[in-house]
């Protein structure tokens, strides 16, 4: 049984054995691949059930073998040294509390195996000098994260008073999340909800599902918006709650994956290149100092523009 409950919350990558590594020990071969950790803490990773081997649970002795999937889950590591970036980020909003940033699709919100710099995290760190502690160095002033994918407005804290005020808003669904997504096929119902548990999938511990049990209730509203070439609807997208990848399963669960979408759906890509089409387009909350409400709104950003546009004339 594994010790964790919440591995959904945590980085993880997936790695196929290749013939030259064929009965080389777990540990060895693993801290090879993650060379930012010594061995010892693989070690210890597999010891706390944070490393499968075909969906299985094997310890630091275990001899991979040809075609193996072997996933493993990283604990965040309050030792890195997180550094400020000067990289440009859209600054929609900022007082001595929040600020509300516009993030751009492709990139990672905070530090993680494989990205350990050009986060938005490293960005906001060079251009907002204060910021809550709540979350530790490797999220500071993160309230709620977007995939790296998925573009639009992220609400920072810059205090832990702040933090702690607008993340147990966000618990109790009093802050308000809409997105835009360009899904493939027509929704039939024009207004709906999608509720249901949410874990990690059985199959494939890289991606989140609609589970029966040992799940977590995930709530999504929908409202088609629009249609395209009788093929592909675009859908206004409310959350009632903020389980991981949630928009991503339920849009998937109910046969309208997200265009361009590469991890869930089947035959929902399309030739135009462009990232995920999901964007947060508006946050709306109870803002800590007035206590106030305030909202911030953004239009869909030119990549949705030139998918609607070639999705219109590709049979032209």
């Amino acid at each position: 049984m594994n010790k964790n409950n919440n591995l959904e919350e945590l980085e993880c990558y997936q790695i196929i054995v290749d013939e030259k590594s064929v009965n080389e020990r777990i540990d060895k071969f693993l801290s090879s691949k993650f060379d930012n950790y010594s061995r010892n803490y693989i070690q210890d990773l597999i010891k706390e059930n944070y490393v499968f081997v075909n969906n299985l649970i094997v310890k630091a002795s275990y001899k991979v073998q040809l075609n193996d999937e072997i996933v493993i889950y990283f604990k965040e590591d309050e030792t890195l040294a997180i550094k400020p970036e000067n990289i440009d980020i859209d600054i929609v909003y900022q007082d001595e509390d929040v600020a509300i940033i516009n993030k751009a699709a492709g990139m990672v919100v905070h530090p993680s195996p494989g990205h350990y710099e050009h986060t938005l995290v490293n960005a906001i760190l060079y251009h907002i000098k204060d910021l809550s502690s709540i979350n530790g160095i490797i999220r500071p002033g993160i309230v709620h994260r977007l995939d790296m994918d998925t573009s639009g407005l992220i609400c920072i804290a810059k205090n832990d008073y702040a933090h702690n005020f607008l993340a147990e808003h966000l618990k109790d669904h009093t802050m308000k999340r809409t997105y835009y997504a360009i899904v493939k096929g027509i929704v039939e119902s024009k207004k709906g909800i999608i509720k249901t548990l949410i874990g990690r999938d059985p199959k494939n511990r890289l991606k989140m599902a609609v589970v029966n049990d040992l799940g977590k209730e995930a709530i999504t509203e929908f409202e088609v918006v629009d249609t395209y070439d009788n093929k592909y609807s675009l859908l206004k997208l409310n959350l009632q709650t903020g389980r991981t990848h949630q928009i991503r399963v339920h849009l998937d669960f109910i046969k309208h994956p997200i265009v361009n979408d590469m991890l869930y759906g089947i035959n929902n890509k399309i030739d135009y290149s462009c990232p995920l089409l999901l964007h947060a387009s508006k946050l709306e909350f109870i803002h800590p100092k007035s206590k106030k409400l305030v909202s911030f709104e953004i239009a869909l950003p030119e990549r949705f523009n030139k998918a609607i546009d070639f999705i219109k004339n590709k049979n032209q």
